[in-house]
């Protein structure tokens, strides 16, 4: 991201989950009373565009990943972890609407990206948890381990992490030194995390979309740097020492969250990404 711009894919995962909130019917994949409030009076749902059917497959994407990661989190929380980081936080709401008082959440992002959010919050009356520690940190220039201590982490004690929406800009060598530092730290914790499909594994249909969507995030600054086989994606995570890895496609996430449902929100089936959870 360039130095000094707030994410323009942080605002519009924001966007797609304040429409979810708004246009799809009960019951919601992501129940997120903050999504709407944050994005202030500027934020305006405009039914028609968000009904495209490109518009709906993003749509819950980005609410199915949030909704898995958060799944896995309470299992982590059930077994003993009181430390979450969210890395690459962006505008994601986690922290004030956390259900867990014993949670400890640290926002870990670009100090622009962070210093915009905060004024969102501010403006939308939303306050800041005591619960939350912001973690200035760019992942190309600095070591996550040093931010993350200087924030008040506590590396002997296990913690779950979140990497979402981020994997695809940094290079080969910050995603392999990332996985490598949780995978120290103390069994019962572990990282969710999504990637983006290898472009031999997509289908006919979805390489145009990955071209054009590419092109658009580079002109903003943001390109594309890194893509994952699956097979590489669970290699990577075992080789970084993680024991037990499991992966999710779109069809796993429409079997989990969009079953049954009486609207058109479901996922298609070639899929827009994968899912990754792995436990130290």
């Amino acid at each position: 991201m360039r130095t000094g711009r707030v994410s323009m894919t942080a605002r519009a995962t924001a966007s797609r989950r304040a429409a979810h909130q708004l246009l799809d019917q009960a019951p919601l994949v992501l129940n997120d009373p903050i999504a709407v409030p944050l994005l202030g009076p500027e934020f305006f749902c405009d039914p028609a565009r968000h009904s495209d059917p490109r518009s709906i497959a993003f749509r819950a994407w980005m609410v199915g990943r949030s909704r898995f990661v958060e799944d896995h989190l309470a299992l982590a929380v059930a077994a003993g972890v009181r430390q979450y980081v969210i890395l690459g936080a962006g505008l994601d709401t986690f922290a004030y609407r956390n259900p867990f008082p014993a949670l400890r959440v640290f926002e870990v992002d670009y100090p622009s990206t962070q210093q915009f959010k905060r004024s969102m919050l501010a403006d939308a009356a939303v306050p800041e948890p005591a619960s939350l520690t912001f973690v200035p940190h760019d992942f190309e220039h600095q070591t996550l381990p040093q931010a993350l201590a200087q924030a008040g982490f506590d590396p002997d004690q296990p913690a779950f992490f979140s990497w979402l929406g981020v994997i695809a800009y940094l290079s080969l060598e910050t995603f392999r030194a990332t996985i490598h530092f949780i995978a120290t730290l103390p069994k019962t914790g572990g990282i969710a995390l999504d990637y983006s499909i290898a472009t031999e594994e997509l289908s006919p249909r979805l390489r145009p979309m990955r071209k054009s969507l590419s092109q658009r995030v580079a002109a903003a600054g943001e390109p594309f740097q890194l893509f994952f086989r699956t097979e590489e994606m669970q290699q990577e995570l075992h080789n970084a020492g993680f024991t037990q890895v499991e992966q999710a496609d779109s069809s796993d996430l429409n079997r989990l969250y969009f079953t049954n449902r009486t609207d058109n929100l479901k996922l298609p089936d070639e899929g827009l990404g994968k899912l990754a959870v792995a436990w130290v």
